[in-house]
């Protein structure tokens, strides 16, 4: 391990220890018995907060108690916030004043480390970024933290986003799979994926320009919510390729995605494309978690995804869920085939990562140090993974087989249009709810053959393109205890529709396990 990473894991346990000493300082009332964290919900920590049984402040301690006792295995948490006791002290006044909870109220929350976040810094897992304490929170962090969440901690991310198949940054080091260490968790949000199944915080934030939402959640058995382009506004964030680019909830429940997706949603003018969801939000999404949901559904198998060269294993559990689906009312519809897939599926990417992150630098960072992408390659990294992608992307902006045509969003876009409405008009022409097919057809890599053994997820092909929504929700386990996915991809803001579907298939099938 280099000694920068050393540093970085030093601080992180400092950050700990301080915290930890912090309630024979007056911070904290003496504990009641340990808090059992293992599964805890937003509703099961509301109803203790009313009852009286634990407070906010003890339960952050009891979550940070648990990094310290339980990551230096995983390596999933690149920094402690250092103010998260004092915030639950505050919240614990709050609601002894006012009897009333917020939505998210005292809830921690784990926050992938390209989300600016005050007061604790946002890296991208990268050399350049390692001292840039934002100014302001991202859009998303205002608004959650002003529903009362807690921002406990930033996790460990592949570096600068770049990798799907695995978490590797320069600041904290390889992040590993909590249900087999010798595995990888996915990537790029890796560190909130593994710290969330290890049961670290309550909720946590990805992002997702092609896979890294919906890869991580499927490989370490939780729920996924990449949602439609301009639902939620990915102002501050360390972009990648903006016009792919996400941010979603990353849980252990379908019901707890849904209460984060429901105080994120909404305009930003500081990105424009969530202008085209005015009118398209709900008054609550809470609404839409129907046990019932997939009574009469029609439900489609993808069959350009499912059948492209599945692992066994994998293919089983896929077939196991449509039966599941069936005897909780469902109608599978098999063979669904969209009419020139793979030539409306080439060609969709443009590297946009220069001009994305220059714009970025210019406008958060603000270092006449670091100005352009070169600058970002003098100062280097520790991965010859990210070194060889960061080269690759410096000499290419546009498309590989059509640079003549305009790279634009998925509203503007002639190509990417063009692949939703083919999707589109064959969910209308068989009256589908939603297709399904599994998140990746293979298990997930051990880490020290992780680009041997990627053979392709299923997450970059199409919603990041089309900008519709995709959720990934538990499947069940194959062989060494590694879990697999299941992605259910709706129409353009049809996320109640995919609310209901998953809703009822977790509490139909109640996949999702805590690592051992």
């Amino acid at each position: 391990m280099n000694l920068f990473v050393s540093a970085m894991n030093f601080t992180k346990k400092i950050a700990i220890w301080l915290l930890t000493l912090s309630p024979f300082f007056g911070c904290e009332s003496p504990k009641k018995e340990s808090i059992n964290l293992s599964e805890l919900t937003i509703s099961d920590i509301h109803k203790a907060y009313q009852s009286g049984k634990f407070n906010s402040q003890e339960l952050v301690q009891a979550y940070l108690d648990r990094i310290e006792n339980m990551d230096s295995a995983i390596n999933s948490i690149s920094m402690i916030n250092p103010e998260a006791l004092q915030i639950a002290k505050a919240l614990d006044e709050e609601f002894q004043q006012t009897k009333t909870l917020r939505p998210l109220h005292g809830i921690p929350l784990i926050v992938k480390d390209n989300i600016n976040t005050k007061g604790l810094p946002t890296t991208a897992g990268s050399l350049a970024l390692q001292d840039f304490y934002p100014e302001e929170d991202a859009f998303i962090i205002q608004k959650l933290v002003a529903a009362g969440a807690i921002v406990i901690a930033k996790s460990n991310m592949a570096e600068w986003a770049f990798s799907p198949m695995h978490s590797e940054s320069s600041t904290v080091g390889i992040t590993r799979n909590p249900y087999n260490l010798d595995h990888v968790p996915a990537g790029s949000s890796g560190g909130t994926g593994a710290s969330i199944a290890s049961n670290f915080g309550t909720i946590g934030l990805g992002t997702d320009t092609g896979n890294s939402i919906r890869g991580p959640s499927s490989h370490n058995a939780l729920v996924g919510f990449r949602t439609t382009l301009g639902l939620v506004s990915r102002e501050g964030i360390v972009p990648l390729y903006l016009r792919n680019d996400v941010v979603g909830p990353m849980c252990r429940t379908v019901e707890d995605a849904v209460k984060m997706l429901e105080v994120m949603t909404g305009f930003d003018p500081k990105d424009p494309i969530t202008r085209y969801a005015e009118g398209k939000i709900p008054s609550n999404y809470t609404q839409y978690l129907d046990k019932e949901g997939l009574k009469g559904a029609r439900i489609g198998v993808l069959k350009n995804l499912v059948d492209d060269h599945p692992d066994s294993e994998i293919y089983a559990l896929f077939e196991k869920s449509l039966s599941d689906m069936e005897k909780l009312g469902a109608e599978i519809i098999e063979n669904v085939v969209i009419t020139d897939f793979e030539q409306l599926s080439q060609d969709q990417w443009c590297p946009t990562f220069r001009v994305d992150l220059e714009d970025f630098l210019k406008t958060y960072v603000k270092r006449d140090t670091i100005k352009t992408l070169e600058d970002i390659m003098r100062i280097g990294t520790h991965s010859a993974y990210t070194k060889g992608r960061m080269e690759r992307l410096s000499t290419n902006t546009l498309r590989r087989e059509n640079p003549a045509l305009p790279c634009g969003d998925a509203y503007t876009d002639l190509r990417r249009i063009a692949f939703r409405e083919a999707i589109e008009k064959k969910m209308e022409e068989l009256q589908l709810d939603a297709l399904v097919y599994p998140t990746w057809n293979n298990k997930p890599a051990r880490i020290d053959f992780f680009e041997e053994e990627y053979k392709g997820d299923n997450s970059q092909i199409v919603s990041p393109h089309t900008g519709q929504p995709a959720f990934t929700i538990p499947m069940g386990f194959t062989s060494g205890n590694l879990p697999a996915g299941l992605q259910f991809l709706g129409r353009m803001y049809d996320e109640p529709v995919l609310i209901k579907l998953t809703y009822a298939y977790e509490q139909g099938t109640k996949h999702r396990k805590s690592p051992k």
